[in-house]
């Protein structure tokens, strides 16, 4: 993708020239990536006018899960360890001529800050504000195609789990499997830490595994996700063990279900994302599960597992073609357990067939 990374740091560049910006200081280690290929640990990427310069605190390990640096960027390694990639960069775009220089304020310390202004005197810095990250928000198709790919492994890794024997094994077991799983198909690693939770605890958002074991008629909800080349999606699903739903479980699923439905059917361009949100919600709030709900019931994915957009309440602004968004409601009731689904799509025009879904395993109550 050389191309398309040249023509996301001249997206940048023309960014910071309309704004009186000599060069830019990218620091966030997702726009990192997004810009340069790569992003080795603590790297910062150096836009020039003409030259842009991946700086490193130590050499590249050749580690896949950081990426591969686009050739067309400069790679320069710091002499010794203990110094900072931002204040050498800040060194060097002095030392090209630049008088402006624009850095991701939202993504920096105060003491780095510092450090660039006490280093770097004859530098005016400005902020670049969240730029690079309004440009990620659309996918290109060589993106939606690695995150694809990190949803097949996940729903893999889900498919063998459900296979296995479940009574009695604890959450946080059940959990490293799973991860366990993700790498051996594939995956850099896991996008997020995996969420199991069973019984009381099931339903619960971004609940923490525990060492409680798993029993007859339990809920089982499980959240995970994959990384592949850095692009990350996410799944949640859903189950009862080993017996015939109870009737509240059937009925408390199937509303949740519902809620997942309509929230995915309201993705499409031009539909704002508090509208998307207000269709999942709205189906637990008129049953009178508006209490507890999450403050979101989607988000963008992509190099990040939470990014724009956020299908809230209170968002601001309308989903475009080729935004990775995640739909997932969920109701926890206290003392009893609760239901989640969660999917990963891709917003398509409806005549492209709507919504892609590529998060594709089933959504069935099963009893395992």
């Amino acid at each position: 993708m050389p191309e398309e990374y040249a023509a996301r740091r001249d997206r940048v560049r023309e960014r910071c020239m309309t704004g009186g910006s000599a060069a830019a200081l990218i620091s966030r280690p997702a726009n990192v990536r997004y810009l340069a290929g790569a992003a080795p640990r603590g790297a910062v990427l150096l836009l020039g006018r003409t030259t842009d310069v991946l700086v490193c605190g130590a050499p590249l390990s050749g580690d896949t899960a950081e990426g591969r640096p686009d050739e067309a960027v400069r790679i320069h390694v710091l002499p010794g360890p203990g110094g900072d990639p931002a204040v050498a960069a800040a060194d060097l775009a002095t030392a090209a001529g630049a008088d402006t220089l624009a850095v991701e304020e939202q993504h920096m310390t105060v003491a780095r800050h510092r450090a660039l202004r006490s280093v770097a005197r004859r530098l005016r810095l400005t902020d670049l504000g969240a730029a690079v990250e309004q440009l990620r928000v659309v996918k290109d198709e060589e993106e939606i195609s690695c995150l694809r790919i990190a949803a097949e492994i996940a729903d893999q890794a889900l498919a063998e789990l459900l296979e296995s024997i479940l009574v009695g094994r604890t959450e946080r077991h059940l959990a490293l499997e799973l991860e366990r799983r993700l790498v051996d198909h594939g995956a850099d690693g896991p996008a997020f830490a995996t969420s199991v939770a069973t019984g009381p605890n099931a339903g619960r958002r971004a609940h923490r595994p525990t060492d409680r074991r798993v029993e007859e008629g339990d809920f089982l909800s499980v959240c995970l996700g994959a990384a592949y080349r850095g692009y990350r999606c996410e799944i949640g699903r859903t189950f009862v063990i080993g017996t015939t739903p109870a009737d509240w479980q059937i009925e408390l699923y199937d509303l949740v279900f519902a809620a997942q439905r309509a929230g995915r059917e309201a993705l499409a361009p031009g539909a704002a994302y508090r509208d998307v949100d207000h269709a999942a919600r709205q189906v637990l709030d008129s049953a009178g599960h508006g209490e507890g709900l999450a403050p979101v019931t989607g988000h963008g994915v992509g190099l990040e597992i939470d990014e724009d957009p956020q299908l809230a309440p209170s968002s601001m602004g309308k989903l475009d073609a080729c935004v990775p968004v995640t739909v997932e409601p969920g109701v926890h009731l206290p003392g009893r357990g609760g239901v989640r689904i969660d999917d990963t799509l891709v917003v398509r025009p409806e005549a492209d067939g709507g919504p892609e879904l590529l998060t594709i395993t089933t959504k069935e109550l099963l009893a395992l």
